[in-house]
């Protein structure tokens, strides 16, 4: 009797470990995050930007590397190639917040060292603290541990993943790398789609002090501030992504005006300490944010936009200094404050919109 149980348990245990070997060995081979290499053969299958940016940090070599949340997922990565040269790659983890960045810069730096990462530094994520973290982020891909691999070789997703993959190619569903995660197709990006997503919030009583968000801001510029201490090698272009003017209207009538461009401010005073970084302001670039038939809504702009902000950068225009912070700050609140918001809502506004860039050839 113990001997039949103790071949019966044996063979279970075999076939166990016969399951966790096909298991591992088909995600291995098929490695649908692109953890271990960059597919040959086939296109890869995108699917899940938090699964899949620590494989493209190590595999994919890039002279320039974009990183931000949503507000950089319809950047190309040729359009930087264009404006900067070389080669480049994007990394967009969408909402993200500071901690996961941090372990995409990571594994970025333990893998290569970009001459160029520019950053989307978005002024939401800016003033936020860390509280709404989920736990969305794989960080066993991200360290440094090459024993807790198992927990992706071993797992029903990856392993649903896989079989994805292989379907999605046989269904010629594959993308290239600079097509990753772009969402721009099939947006209207025209003033009408931007307003129709735009919620006009009522006016607050009372504006939010000055130093509101003082204190996370300080904790999240700590992050940037490490990779740019231990990495001098590498051109930090660190950039506030151009929201559109109805953001600055959204800002006003919640009275987050002036502890908004006091994070500017002090984002400024920190980063332009160190000698290989360069911010630059396109959220004040009123050639982009003030053409709402750049947006989808009233922050998220298009490609076409993206290409703009990156010519800028290449060009080193738009930049904020420690010098040019305060002008540049008054200046802006000044132009938010007196701008007439309301004409976005009248009928006859746009309709002399229209017939002044109606196209003559349309």
């Amino acid at each position: 009797m113990n001997r039949t149980y103790q071949r019966w348990a044996a063979a279970f245990l075999a076939l166990v470990l016969l399951l966790l070997a096909l298991c591992a060995g088909a995600v291995y081979t098929v490695d649908p995050c692109l953890y271990y290499r960059m597919p040959e053969n086939r296109q890869p299958v995108f699917f899940s930007e938090r699964y899949q940016a620590a494989g493209l940090v190590k595999n994919v070599p890039a002279d320039t590397v974009i990183m931000g949340t949503s507000m950089t997922a319809n950047y190309y990565a040729s359009q930087a190639e264009a404006a900067f040269g070389g080669t480049a790659l994007r990394i967009t983890i969408p909402d993200g917040y500071f901690s996961e960045f941090d372990q995409v810069a990571g594994a970025l730096f333990r893998s290569q060292t970009p001459r160029r990462l520019v950053f989307g530094l978005d002024l939401n994520i800016l003033i936020r603290d860390e509280s709404g973290v989920t736990g969305a982020m794989p960080g066993y891909l991200y360290d440094a541990n090459p024993l807790n691999d198992v927990k992706y070789l071993l797992n029903k997703d990856t392993l649903y993943y896989s079989l994805y993959t292989l379907l999605a190619n046989r269904w010629d569903q594959g993308e290239t790398l600079d097509e990753s995660f772009v969402w721009d197709e099939g947006i209207w990006w025209n003033h009408i789609t931007a307003l129709a997503g735009y919620e006009r919030p009522d006016p607050v009583s009372e504006p939010l002090a000055a130093d509101a968000y003082q204190s996370r801001t300080a904790d999240n510029l700590h992050v940037l501030e490490g990779w740019v201490r231990e990495h001098p090698e590498t051109e930090f272009d660190i950039f506030l992504p151009p929201y559109s003017l109805l953001f600055w209207d959204r800002c006003l009538r919640l009275g987050e005006l002036d502890a908004r461009l006091a994070a500017v401010e002090q984002t400024a005073e920190t980063l332009c300490a160190y000698e290989n970084v360069k911010l630059y302001g396109l959220l004040f670039d009123k050639e982009i944010v003030g053409n709402l038939d750049y947006y989808g809504d009233y922050i998220h702009h298009s490609s076409e936009a993206a290409g703009m902000v990156l010519e800028r950068i290449a060009e080193n225009k738009d930049l904020l200094t420690a010098e040019n912070i305060r002008e540049a700050l008054a200046q802006w609140r000044e132009f938010v404050v007196n701008y007439p918001y309301e004409q976005f809502w009248d009928h006859d506004f746009w309709v002399a919109w229209n017939e002044a860039h109606r196209n003559p050839s349309g």
